[in-house]
């Protein structure tokens, strides 16, 4: 970890520094959570709603955060629960299936000011979000955040070698698609 991280995490438990620690970890980590959670969410209101409740999970549980891991991988373990809870959400609140969340977010992306479906970026965006969800939220950890495998298994707590697999598996999906439209 790194030792401003260290120095930080001895700050906010510090009644004298709590907030002003606390700051400091929201601006140093704010700007990739919002991209990691928007990535997954695809609408910036949605982001920032989700951003905003991470934060206020990291309020209420740094205290308790045992150092066992980065304090990086822990922010983002505990935003991407919060995109799958906030995605999940969104499921029962429409009461439609997966898929059609899925095709939401394909139309979200659709959506953006300046979509240009003939763009790559446009393109690997629309593949991304036609990925399973699990899928999607490695490809985007492993491509966006060349989060290394050993990481992500600890926010993900899942096996290095499922990890890979639905790397691999993404990738794949991600090529056809932009080879085939």
């Amino acid at each position: 970890m790194a030792t401003d991280d260290l120095e930080l995490l001895a700050q906010f438990r510090q009644p004298e520094t709590k907030e002003r620690a606390y700051t400091s970890i929201v601006r140093k980590y704010q700007e990739r959570l919002y991209w990691h959670i928007r990535r997954m969410v695809v609408n910036h209101e949605d982001a920032n709603d989700v951003l905003q409740n991470v934060f206020i999970r990291v309020w209420n549980g740094l205290e308790n955060f045992r150092e066992d891991s980065k304090l990086y991988t822990w922010l983002y373990r505990v935003a991407t629960n919060e995109c799958l809870s906030f995605l999940e959400q969104q499921k029962k609140k429409t009461s439609v299936s997966l898929s059609d969340v899925d095709e939401g977010l394909i139309n979200q992306v659709r959506a953006e000011k300046d979509f240009d479906a003939q763009k790559i970026e446009w393109k690997l965006q629309l593949a991304i979000q036609k990925l399973p969800e699990k899928q999607r939220i490695v490809f985007s950890l492993r491509y966006y955040d060349e989060m290394p495998y050993e990481e992500m298994s600890r926010v993900l707590d899942t096996s290095e070698g499922a990890l890979k697999a639905s790397y691999h598996h993404a990738v794949k999906k991600i090529e056809d698609y932009l080879l085939n439209h």
